[in-house]
């Protein structure tokens, strides 16, 4: 049985607080956007489609109780709450793309009265969650068509439902497969330092009733040199226009290991993700996370006091090493700067970027 990760209700967002997992299922109320940067920072709500719908939800948090008496005054609001989300995960591109697009419809709209307005735009979060939720389903047929039954999969941090509005992107693949009768299972990276593999995937896993087995990051190449694994799949927080993919750090490791062993190794991904407007991996922001995150596990100190540590939360996996990356308008395959747009146009959405 999947949950609802993240829902807006009595005009509040709702999320699942995923660092209370897999020990207690535990739903948070948000009502302000504080509160919303404080979620998302947090890693309360995590993953790049879900940060996008909270994102969207912090803006009407922001502007609920605004007694702005003119568009003008109004619209500098919206993009003062927009601003001031975007601060809070600088690599997630689903964070900006749907910060953007509260504020392309506020701007739609400016001939509306406030009141009005405040009503477009709650619609519009609830609208980009709705759409999330068939983007998932669309990702997951096209990636189920690559498995087979009986098909042995990898894969890194968690892109299940927890990290979307419920049905996920590379977790979709395998619920897909699942769904239509296959057979397959699934090793799940623990996913150092925040266990996002051990806490969330393998939770998510076993409630789908799939087949799953806990594996430290440093046993992927163990058991791909075993021949243990037949396709590793992950998601992303932002795809480059030439395909470069940055998601939680060890990915590209793991894409290199994929490679050495003969694995394909894929990206699932809304092209939300896409970010048309940076041309490689080397363009995109890497945030770097609190230090304590590898210092403790659980609160427990696992190092000597004061060694140093370094902690990106994400890397770049280099488009060469990428099969395909699986989207809402199918599986696209290289050379990704060219079939990228193509997907953007068959999709019917316009390329999106940061700002």
């Amino acid at each position: 049985m999947r949950v609802k990760t993240i829902e807006w209700k009595n005009g509040k967002m709702r999320i699942v607080d995923q660092t209370r997992l897999p020990g207690k299922l535990v739903y948070k109320e948000c009502e302000t956007p504080a509160e919303a940067w404080r979620a998302i920072k947090r890693l309360e709500v995590r993953g790049a489609p879900a940060i996008g719908i909270a994102g969207a939800m912090g803006v009407v948090l922001g502007i609920r109780k605004s007694r702005a008496a003119d568009y003008e005054r109004f619209i500098g609001e919206v993009r003062e709450v927009a601003d001031f989300l975007g601060t809070s995960r600088p690599t997630a591109v689903n964070l900006f793309w749907a910060l953007r697009r509260m504020k392309e419809t506020a701007a739609r709209h400016r001939t509306d009265d406030i009141p009005r307005l405040k009503k477009i735009l709650e619609r519009e979060a609830v609208k980009i969650l709705e759409e999330d939720n068939e983007i998932c389903r669309r990702i997951g047929a096209h990636g189920a068509s690559l498995l087979g039954d009986g098909a042995r999969v990898l894969t890194h941090c968690n892109a299940g439902g927890l990290a979307t509005a419920g049905h996920g992107t590379a977790l979709a693949v395998l619920f897909s497969a699942h769904d239509a009768g296959k057979r397959i299972s699934v090793f799940a990276d623990e996913t150092r330092p925040l266990l996002q593999g051990a806490r969330l995937t393998a939770w998510e896993l076993m409630r789908a009733g799939i087949d799953v087995t806990l594996i430290c990051d440093n046993m992927a190449a163990r058991v791909m040199f075993e021949g243990r694994v037949d396709v590793v799949i992950t998601g992303a927080d932002r795809i480059a226009a030439n395909g470069d993919t940055a998601n939680k750090i060890g990915t590209y490791g793991l894409a290199r290991l994929a490679g050495a062993h003969g694995i394909p190794f894929y990206i699932a991904a809304p092209l939300s993700t896409v970010d048309l407007e940076i041309g490689g991996g080397g363009e995109i922001p890497i945030e770097q996370r609190d230090l304590d995150e590898v210092r403790t596990i659980a609160g427990r100190t696992i190092a000597p006091a004061g060694v140093k540590v370094y902690n990106p939360a994400f890397d770049v996996t280099p488009a060469r090493y990428i099969a395909g990356i699986i989207t809402e308008a199918g599986v696209v395959g290289p050379p990704y700067r060219r079939n990228l747009r193509a997907a953007f146009r068959k999709a019917g959405v316009p390329g999106r970027g940061r700002r």
